[in-house]
């Protein structure tokens, strides 16, 4: 099941894929399931259910709509840094034995369509395309075995980064949080419609129509399963937790020259099954300080 949450004349939505149409529903229509996060936290019977009411709704012109994120405002936004050798590599780092692990935060996200916006502050604005794990039931000390068991759905995620502001600090949590940087969607799917632990998909992302980073999901160092079960030994995760699993190699920041993302570009992050994620790219416009009477 492909699900996308949108907004639409100042209303949310949900709608479902339907043989290659997507129907749907409004929040104020009669039979709203709910939000994507509701729906997750209620489990797979509710997304079922979800999806059938509605597939009984009217076809939904998504090119006319608002995409927002597939869940605006999880509990918990886990990011994995390093998790592909060749990025490791280029990024200057020794492989870790222990997954990178930093969080994000829900006022840095931003939808399908949206723009990634460069601040003032840097010019160091790169991109990275990322699998998203979503997880579904709460998980408390998985074994790896288990653990894909605990996914709900997964989607793509554009972990934009502002370089300079990552490194001020032994800790990545400002250049990793800026607002308006972490793209996500543009769709959940759920993991009964995709290969276990999305082994066998490919990540293509492009600047500008040009391929930048390209990667198998296989070639993660953690895969989702390690990368839960290791998370699920020290916290508990909830449903709707937001698992983002790493980028592979072919950064801006490890070419030579750097390759920053500039205003007017436009980022695309594609992973088999899952879509395209595509985004503008703008500068920050600061509004002028209003001089009180």
């Amino acid at each position: 099941m492909k699900f996308a949450a949108f907004e639409f004349a100042g209303q949310r939505g949900l709608a479902i894929e339907v043989e290659g149409a997507f129907r749907g529903l409004m929040a104020q229509d009669e039979g709203f399931p709910g939000d994507l996060l509701t729906l997750i936290r209620a489990g797979a019977p509710a997304l079922k259910a979800a999806a059938k009411a509605l597939g009984n709704g009217p076809v939904i012109d998504m090119a006319a709509v608002t995409y927002l994120p597939p869940v605006a405002d999880p509990e918990k936004i886990v990011c994995v840094g390093l998790n592909y050798r060749d990025h490791s590599a280029e990024s200057g780092f020794e492989q870790p034995t222990f997954p990178t692990l930093f969080g994000r935060f829900n006022s840095s996200l931003m939808g399908h369509g949206a723009s990634i916006i460069r601040p003032q502050v840097s010019n160091q604005l790169d991109y990275e395309g990322e699998l998203v794990a979503i997880i579904g039931a709460e998980a408390s000390k998985v074994s790896e075995a288990d653990a894909l068991n605990y996914v709900a759905g997964y989607s793509i995620f554009n972990d934009a980064s502002i370089r300079d502001y990552q490194v001020k600090s032994p800790q990545w949590t400002a250049g990793k949080n800026f607002d308006n940087t972490g793209a996500f969607g543009p769709y959940f799917v759920t993991a009964d419609a995709l290969p276990k632990g999305c082994l066998g998909l490919a990540l293509t992302t492009r600047l500008n129509g040009q391929v930048v980073q390209q990667a198998e999901i296989d070639d993660m160092v953690f895969s989702v399963a390690q990368t839960i079960s290791i998370c699920s030994q020290f916290m508990t995760l909830k449903p709707g937790d937001v698992i983002v699993t790493g980028t592979p190699s072919g950064v801006g920041l490890a070419r030579k020259p750097p390759l920053w993302m500039v205003d007017g570009d436009v980022c695309e992050v594609e992973i088999t099954g899952l879509g395209k994620l595509s985004n503008p790219v703008h500068d920050e416009i600061l509004q002028p300080l209003t001089k009180s009477a």
